[in-house]
């Protein structure tokens, strides 16, 4: 690949090779190793906030492994597109697995074995990635840990920079990827899946999902076939019924050896006027980041995984409602699920 170093076969060994530095080999400690992947000014995007440089990706992994100290990340796929002269931008997935052996965000360490996944998209051009989209499924490592999702998204609101925090358009910056993916036909058939669903039109589901599809969402849940499809979405559409529904980039593959896939990037902006996952409607403006991947079948999509932070989504439900922040000697509270 033009621009990059001879030891990545494509950019997906690139990504690959990336998670375990930075998740796995925890390889940020000098200026040198974070200069010759990150780009000095490379946008970070979560859905708890938007940061700066590698310094503020340093703190991220930090914080995390603070309290999963053996944390792994494995790269289950990656989907790319692009030219390494013009660009390339890449849609991946990890499978992580930790001990919550360390003090930290989650509270006293409680030896629990976790599994959750990580969704991003990362744009890099000459050896280094300058603009990334990532979100982590904070809902399934509280969960596993018996924490309340609700309460620990309270408790994160008296730390936050309301300047960038949580991750809203409003406080978005153009970085320097601009398109919206190829034009794969099974980029377009998600896209369509998806903005035909959340349009209203659940009766799809049973004619574009494969009776036996597996469903990884948000919180660690697991679904099966078109019905697990339609309560995914429709429950999520149910708790934000008049929301804007955009599909940010789409990506598409057909490769030797692989069933076709599809990745999207997508969101949801608008009021919680619905009861659903996040109780009773409050009027308070959220943005839902999203990423989604698929593989399809003969008979319709197979296998999803999709995920939105459920954590960065309660936060601006207390912010709209004017919840005050939960603190207990500074560390997260430990109710129970609610």
């Amino acid at each position: 690949m033009q621009g990059f170093d001879p030891q990545f076969r494509d950019y997906a060994d690139y990504l690959r090779q990336l998670a375990q530095q930075v998740w796995s080999r925890r390889s940020l400690g000098g200026e040198q190793a974070l200069e010759r992947f990150w780009h000095p000014h490379v946008i970070l995007r979560r859905p708890g906030g938007i940061d700066f440089g590698p310094g503020a990706l340093r703190a991220e992994v930090l914080e995390l492994v603070s309290a999963l100290p053996d944390l792994e990340a494995l790269t289950e796929d990656v989907l790319f597109t692009g030219t390494p002269q013009r660009g390339l931008l890449g849609a991946q997935r990890l499978l992580c697995s930790a001990t919550h052996g360390g003090e930290g965000v989650f509270g006293a360490p409680s030896g629990g074995r976790l599994r959750f996944r990580m969704l991003a998209e990362l744009h890099a051009k000459d050896n280094r990635v300058a603009d990334l989209w990532a979100v982590r499924d904070t809902g399934a490592i509280l969960r596993q840990l018996g924490l309340s999702v609700r309460d620990w998204a309270r408790w994160r609101l008296s730390g936050r920079d309301p300047d960038t925090q949580p991750f809203r358009p409003q406080v978005d910056v153009q970085g320097p990827y601009t398109g919206q993916g190829g034009d794969s036909h099974w980029g377009e058939a998600y896209a369509a899946l998806l903005e035909e669903m959340m349009g209203g039109g659940f009766s799809v589901a049973p004619a574009r999902y494969d009776p036996a599809a597996r469903l990884c969402l948000p919180g660690g849940e697991m679904l099966r076939g078109p019905e697990g499809g339609e309560r995914f979405w429709l429950g999520l559409r149910a708790a934000f019924p008049t929301a804007s529904f955009t599909l940010h980039h789409r990506i598409g593959a057909e490769e030797p050896r692989c069933p076709p896939r599809a990745a999207l990037r997508w969101s949801l902006t608008g009021r919680h006027e619905g009861w659903g996952r996040f109780g009773p409607p409050t009027g308070a403006e959220v943005h839902v980041m999203g990423l989604s991947h698929a593989e399809f079948g003969p008979e319709g999509l197979r296998r999803e995984w999709s995920l939105y932070d459920e954590a960065a989504v309660w936060m601006q439900i207390h912010l709209g409602t004017g919840a005050v922040p939960v603190q207990e000697a500074g560390k997260p509270v430990t109710a129970r699920h609610g």
